[in-house]
């Protein structure tokens, strides 16, 4: 394995290609099962050196967490703090091979970034063809930006469809650095090398997640970077390394 350089100046692993700028997939006490309240995660990524923080807590169906209302009322909190920007949005569930979500659109149009992803708590394992289709269903959705997580054989992918889907429908595919961490799941690094090799070939961007339950964990992308680094996978293709490319994607993503 190809070692990664811990930058002990900016509190971030990076990756040695250069530094990242944001992580979008972090998680606060109002998602149930995490330890950090918004000011104090903004506060941990500011000292991390980060430009852009996404706090995107777990949408209905998870234990413990909000009601649609936490959505509704977000735009009460500041934009910026401690020098860096932030994005509030939801890791929303897919529920069914449809792709059908767990938010309806007129909350996620309150959202500054929005994820979808499989949870089993909210979701039946299917074929997999039945959890492609509930994949690309949740692709397809255009208020998606990003697909959380898409790495469990658990919930085996046909990934060629996926990332072919993700490219047409210009959503991001995730790679998240806590899945590579987690023995419930099956054939975690197998998977997103799979989808890696696909997003080389087929110029599909992905984004980075830490998926942070804590602020320590902010922009650990240590596991993944052992991962990129081994395959030589484009700095280019990957989000993470520039806040204006991300913008720029998200901005597509809301034209009309």
């Amino acid at each position: 394995m190809l070692s990664v350089e811990n930058n002990k100046e900016d509190g971030i692993i990076n990756m040695i290609i250069k530094p990242v700028e944001l992580d979008v997939h972090t998680h606060t006490i109002v998602s149930g099962h995490a330890y950090g309240t918004i000011t104090e995660m903004a506060k941990a990524a500011s000292e991390k050196g980060l430009k852009l923080l996404g706090i995107t807590e777990h949408a209905k169906g998870i234990p413990g967490t909000c009601e649609d209302i936490y959505f509704g009322n977000m735009r009460v909190v500041p934009r910026t703090m401690f020098g860096i920007r932030l994005m509030l949005g939801a890791e929303i569930n897919i529920l069914d091979y449809e792709g059908s979500l767990s938010m309806t659109d007129k909350y996620m149009n309150y959202l500054d970034v929005r994820i979808a992803g499989i949870h089993q708590i909210c979701y039946k394992p299917g074929t997999i063809q039945e959890n492609t289709s509930a994949i690309i269903g949740a692709i397809k959705t255009p208020q998606i930006d990003i697909i959380s997580h898409p790495d469990d054989s658990n919930c085996p992918l046909e990934y060629e469809a996926v990332v072919d889907a993700a490219k047409k429908y210009h959503t991001l595919l995730e790679v998240n650095n806590n899945a590579l961490r987690m023995s419930s799941r099956k054939n975690v690094a197998e998977n997103i090398i799979t989808m890696l090799e696909l997003c080389k070939q087929y110029e599909q961007p992905v984004i980075l997640g830490s998926d942070a339950h804590y602020m320590n964990d902010i922009a650990n992308y240590e596991q993944i970077g052992q991962v990129v680094r081994e395959m030589d996978f484009p700095p280019e293709l990957i989000m993470n390394y520039s806040l204006a490319q991300f913008d720029e994607y998200l901005r597509k993503n809301r034209e009309p």
